[in-house]
């Protein structure tokens, strides 16, 4: 359970993503993710037919590529509108649950793909969602993270919560939840890194 600034943190970044379902899914519908999704099925053995969590799948989009190339994954997300809207336009099954309120099955995914999500959760909160994160993926199995890149600092950004991770402090993080790390880098690809806004890497649970 989450108790004092967390009720708040959850409420308040959730209703930011709840009063603009439908904005947010015109806004995102075209990005191209393809770089990150590939590098989660690469370290999975490319195979098919796995296993995957869309950890904040938001409306669906990346739910469906993950179905179209012969997978079968399953959405989580908190904002009530991009549970249903998920499910329409996937079709798979989608879990309506706050990230700071995790309760995940144990060793039933083969990976997790968490992108553009991890960063809404509080430093002080990580270690609990990166356990559930660890304990639901199988031995051996994947976890894909993407977040902005900063230098440790976290707060208020208009009405989301977000927190800031520069390589060395993320690793901390994972490290101590128990994964091994499989590589990283930084989006977009092929510009100076002061034009990549994102810290993408790959982690295995052993």
């Amino acid at each position: 359970m989450t108790h004092g600034p967390f009720d708040e943190i959850s409420r308040r970044t959730l209703a930011h993503y709840e009063g603009r379902a439908e904005d947010f899914w015109l806004g995102t519908k075209d990005h191209d993710v393809s770089q990150n999704i590939e590098a989660l099925l690469a370290a999975l053995g490319s195979r098919t037919g796995l296993d995957i969590l869309d950890f904040g799948c938001g409306p669906g989009r990346d739910l469906h590529t993950f179905a179209r190339l012969g997978h079968r994954p399953v959405g989580l997300d908190g904002a009530a509108p991009f549970v249903e809207m998920a499910h329409q336009h996937s079709g798979c099954e989608v879990w309506q649950q706050d990230f700071l309120r995790l309760d995940l099955p144990l060793a039933r995914f083969d990976g997790v793909f968490a992108n553009a999500t991890l960063f809404h959760v509080p430093s002080a909160a990580l270690a609990d969602v990166l356990g559930q994160l660890h304990r639901c993926l199988r031995p051996g199995g994947v976890l894909f993270s993407s977040n902005p890149r900063g230098d440790g600092a976290e707060g208020w950004n208009a009405d989301r919560y977000g927190a800031w991770h520069d390589l060395p402090g993320w690793r901390r993080h994972l490290v101590a939840a128990g994964f091994v790390e499989l590589g990283h880098y930084y989006r977009p690809p092929g510009l100076p890194r002061e034009q990549q806004p994102w810290l993408a890497s790959t982690w295995r649970r052993p």
